[in-house]
């Protein structure tokens, strides 16, 4: 690819240490790093909705306008505070490690990143990683799938596959957790709860494919998500494997 003549938003340049902001007005007082690791800390207190420039500036002390000289607007403020919260990516594939348990290790960091910092959630997706830190994620993704001999965009899809019902997961199960505990109930409370009322609800209507469901003794109310999450990831897993057997045989 050419590199010649690429434009980086000025965010992104920011974050890369790439350049720095107009030296404009009294000598500085702040980082960036300050500055992110503060709206941070404004979003795990109050969540993202709380996250302005002027709460921001308030929690540093400074005016609102100070801000400005370190980051562009608050969208870019907020993509600078999703990148900080990811911090390091899991440790890379190991020499002994195979390429499955690599990427669903990897996968499940990203679960508990989004459970350690619930907001990241709220925050839109507007566009590939660009931040430093969730190109080292992407990077260490990538890398779990060399020898398996996908192509560049099969390999660049499957991340993209993994990385999506990861992030789905951890959506659900926060709304969730969130859920229950403004009922005052835990997750599995409200499961199993879930499971008493359908009965309820479908016991006398056409619904011949639930009730078998609920009859079913392999169904356990009070399973845990992670065994969900494990029956997940692995079918996804078992299809990159057979599409990898498929290039080995070719």
């Amino acid at each position: 690819m050419d590199e010649q003549d690429v434009d980086l938003p000025e965010s992104v340049e920011i974050a890369w240490g790439l350049r720095e902001r107009p030296g404009k007005g009294p000598k500085r007082s702040l980082t960036l790093e300050r500055v992110v690791a503060a709206a941070i800390g404004v979003a795990e207190a109050d969540g993202l909705g709380a996250v302005s420039m002027s709460r921001v500036a308030g929690a540093l002390g400074v005016a609102t306008m100070s801000l400005y000289r370190y980051v562009p607007a608050k969208n870019d403020l907020l993509d600078l505070m999703v990148d900080a919260a990811y911090g390091d990516p899991p440790a890379p594939r190991g020499t002994d490690e195979g390429w499955r348990p690599a990427l669903a290790r990897w996968a499940w960091a990203n679960v508990t990143t989004i459970h350690r910092h619930p907001w990241i959630r709220h925050v839109p997706i507007s566009g590939p990683p660009m931040g430093p830190c969730q190109v080292r994620w992407m990077e260490h993704a990538l890398a779990a799938l060399d020898g398996t001999g996908l192509r560049g965009s099969e390999r660049l899809s499957t991340v993209m596959l993994v990385s999506g019902y990861a992030r789905n997961w951890a959506t659900l199960t926060a709304d969730l957790a969130e859920a229950a505990g403004r009922a005052g109930q835990t997750p599995d409370e409200v499961g199993v709860r879930y499971w008493q009322q359908l009965a309820l609800l479908t016991r006398d209507g056409p619904y011949p494919a639930i009730r078998k469901l609920l009859t079913d003794e392999s169904l356990d109310p009070e399973e845990e998500f992670d065994a969900e999450w494990s029956f997940g990831i692995d079918r996804i897993l078992d299809g990159v494997e057979a599409l990898i057997r498929s290039r080995s045989q070719t």
